[in-house]
């Protein structure tokens, strides 16, 4: 499936990488640090010792995990090496510079592998999905944490919000309100729920769960690499 284009993604970025952590919390109201402790809770259940954080940006899943499994070897990686510096300053224990579309470690070398906000930014969600699939240890774990559209009563706020509010104060907070005007338009293309499950079985993956966070603005998707009937 069609995804970004990785030119603008990755100038887009390098542009709001010194106030991105700040401008995220703001939008969320603080509620994208409750979900990355969500995850973190998750991944602490499959005890992993080798963890791939797949465009970690400025690094605050990476560090939640560490924070969570303390006996876990975590990277960090990203195709902008603004934001990783970010995540360096952090204390992120390990960090490279590779693009996610072609990562340059051997088959099955990390028995987790994480991606938030950041598989939605990808060329192609399908063939990112299979290039996480082939790090990922026989047995191990994918998770997905990305923006998702809410139903029922929220649509339409929402809506209006992440069109209308969300550009105008990133653009004052940021200065870079056209980065924001990209995001609110990649959630709306971006597949949630039960498409984005079938994206992972396509990938290779099984005994995929997604979890929708907030009401549905946002959703954790996790599967596993082998036949499992389970992941949470």
């Amino acid at each position: 499936m069609t995804g970004q284009d990785p030119k603008f993604v990755k100038s887009a970025f390098a542009k709001i990488a010194d106030r991105y952590v700040l401008t995220n919390h703001v939008l969320s109201l603080g509620t994208d640090i409750l979900w990355r402790k969500k995850v973190g809770r998750i991944v602490r259940e499959w005890d992993p010792k080798k963890v791939l954080d797949v465009a970690t940006g400025t690094g605050d899943l990476a560090l939640e995990i560490q924070n969570k499994c303390p006996d876990a070897e975590v990277l960090g990686t990203d195709f902008c090496p603004e934001m990783l510096a970010h995540a360096e300053n952090s204390g992120v224990q390990k960090t490279r510079v590779a693009d996610a579309m072609n990562l340059p470690f051997e088959d099955g070398g990390f028995d987790l592998v994480t991606v938030a906000f950041g598989l939605r930014n990808m060329a192609c969600w399908q063939d990112a999905l299979k290039e996480l699939n082939r790090v990922i240890s026989p047995g191990g774990h994918l998770l997905v944490l990305d923006f998702s559209l809410p139903k029922g009563i929220l649509a339409k706020p929402y809506g209006f919000y992440l069109n209308k509010v969300l550009p105008r104060i990133a653009g004052v907070l940021t200065g870079q309100g056209e980065a924001y005007r990209y995001l609110a338009g990649s959630i709306g293309e971006f597949p949630s729920g039960e498409a984005m499950l079938e994206l992972f079985r396509k990938a290779g993956f099984s005994g995929e769960e997604a979890k929708p966070l907030s009401g549905g603005i946002a959703s954790i998707y996790c599967g596993a690499r082998g036949q499992v009937e389970s992941v949470l």
